[in-house]
């Protein structure tokens, strides 16, 4: 159908996925987390950035076995070994490593506190609509 003929109340510019990896590219970082390193300072950055980038960290879990071990095992080594840096009374926790919804919590802590406060968390969620 053409633009012309669309009935699209807004129209959409049609474009390529933005996950698919050319054919020809020999990049051992396929899908980056970041371009190059990122350093979160605060909690309204990581509350304002952060979310994206766990995004992708859930969508590389599902797709890349290796990934998925690293992360399960130490989240936060992970995420800065790919260059990304958390203030330091920030931490994350992978919940639920071995089912098909995982979760990732971000807790703050307080110097010389044992209470956490979460900040939030992002998970997978399966939807099916008709």
């Amino acid at each position: 159908m053409s633009d012309k003929n669309s009935k699209a109340l807004v129209p959409i510019k049609k474009m390529l996925p933005p996950a698919i990896k050319p054919k020809n590219s020999q990049s051992s970082q396929p899908f980056q987390l970041v371009n190059g390193s990122l350093r979160l300072e605060s909690r309204d950055e990581v509350r304002d950035i952060l979310p994206d980038i766990l995004g992708k960290v859930l969508a590389r879990v599902w797709l890349d076995s290796s990934f998925h071990r690293d992360f399960s095992q130490d989240p936060q080594k992970t995420l800065e070994s790919n260059g990304v840096f958390l203030p330091e009374n920030m931490s994350i926790e992978f919940q639920k490593q071995n089912t098909d919804r995982p979760r990732i919590v971000v807790f703050e802590q307080k110097p010389g506190s044992k209470f956490k406060l979460r900040i939030f968390y992002l998970q997978l969620v399966m939807m099916a609509g008709r």
